[in-house]
This record gives C-alpha cells, sequence and structure tokens, in this order.
C-alpha cells in the first residue's frame, strides 16, 4: 500500500426496513460490492432512517390500507404502483409480496440493526428483516418477531435489548444525519461522507460510487 492509498471506505446506507426500494438497493448494492476488486476494504454502515415514523406500533394495518390513507391514492391506483415495484424487485431475485405486507414503525427494528452491528451481524439482521417485512408478512414492529428474527441470525441478547431502549439514540442520531445531510428520501449512500447517490441505482452506478469514493479520498 503506498502513503496515498485508502486503508478502508466507509460507505453509509440510509434505509428503511418498510421501504421496498431500499430491500432493491441493498440487493444491487451487495452484487456491486461482490463485483469491486477492491471490496475487503469497502466499510458498508447501514444508517437508520423512517419513511413513517407516525405509523402507531402493533396497528398491524395492511400495507395497501396505510398508502391509501396516507397517501389519498385509490386502492387501484396503490395496486398498481405495487405490482410495477414487486416486478422490478422479482427481476433482482427477490420476492415482494404486498398482499400480505403489514405496515409498521420501524423503530425498534432499526435498533436491533444497531445492537446487531456491535456483533458483526448488522447486514443479516437488515437482510432478514426485509424478507419478513416484504416477503413474510410479518409485524416487524412485535418484539417478539424481531426476538426470534435476531435469534435466526445467530443475534444474542436480543430481547433484553428491546425490553429496553438500547439502541435508541444511535437511532436518533442516523435520524438527525439525515437531515443534516438533507436526505429526503432513501435508500440513500454516501462514499466518505463526500459523494452520494439516491435510489436502488443500477450495479453499474455503485461501482462508479465506489471507484469515485477511493478516488476523492486517495
Amino acid at each position: 500500500m503506498t502513503s496515498t492509498e485508502l486503508e478502508a471506505l466507509q460507505v453509509e446506507i440510509w434505509s428503511d426496513i418498510a421501504c421496498p426500494w431500499c430491500f432493491i438497493g441493498k440487493a444491487r448494492f451487495a452484487v456491486a460490492l461482490e463485483q469491486f476488486d477492491r471490496r475487503d476494504r469497502v466499510e458498508v454502515i447501514w444508517r437508520s432512517y423512517q419513511l413513517s415514523p407516525e405509523t402507531p406500533v402493533g396497528a398491524r394495518e395492511r400495507e395497501l390500507d396505510a398508502l391509501v390513507r396516507l397517501k389519498g391514492m385509490s386502492p387501484d391506483q396503490v395496486t398498481g404502483m405495487f405490482e410495477h415495484v414487486a416486478g422490478i424487485a422479482a427481476a433482482d431475485g427477490l420476492k415482494i409480496d404486498f398482499d400480505t405486507a403489514v405496515a409498521a414503525n420501524t423503530f425498534d427494528a432499526h435498533r436491533l440493526v444497531h445492537v446487531a452491528r456491535e456483533q458483526g451481524l448488522a447486514d443479516e439482521m437488515l437482510a432478514a428483516l426485509f424478507v419478513a417485512h416484504f416477503t413474510e408478512g410479518r409485524v416487524v414492529d412485535d418484539p417478539t418477531v424481531l426476538a426470534e428474527l435476531a435469534d435466526a441470525v445467530g443475534m444474542v441478547g436480543a430481547a433484553e435489548a428491546l425490553a429496553g431502549d438500547t439502541g435508541a439514540a444511535e437511532v436518533r442520531a442516523d435520524l438527525a444525519a439525515a437531515r443534516e445531510l438533507q436526505v429526503t428520501g432513501v435508500p440513500f449512500f454516501v462514499a466518505g461522507r463526500r459523494i452520494a447517490v439516491s435510489g436502488a441505482q443500477p450495479v453499474d452506478v455503485f461501482l462508479q460510487l465506489l471507484d469515485q469514493g477511493f478516488a476523492d479520498a486517495e
């Protein structure tokens, strides 16, 4: 390594478990990272974002009904939008079943990702949350469901963390950082706090982000 080479590039990704584009963006970024020749020098940090922080915990409202109510759209309009997104996800090898998806407050799920990060399992925990929410129709603001998902990825102490406020300060810090960076939509990718890309971009765009992140830092 020369004196000008960057030891590691930090890529922060703001996302929400209730965001289908974040699910898709995570998958595409993973493909880009796998193709990237310096992937062992990339540190990925998952940051919290809430698209609907006002969603009541435990309401168990269908995603379709929640969007109709919140967006003022007709059920047919929402269904058409869902079908479009699900089709895009399928092309990336992901299954999204909006018929069973349940609207949820994602604050505690984000807390769980922060706890998982301390155990080196943030990526696995987030992946499990996405699948639970979008594919399996599980209620991701139910503490029992969250603890079960955490156990499945090998986390320890999840139930105890959820019973308290572990990770809450970290989630709030992520939300504050998003406001400071003027993040208005997710997924939002930031390389080295200098170069940003918004949205579930094609793999080539993420490869460019990684290349430019290293070039800019070095």
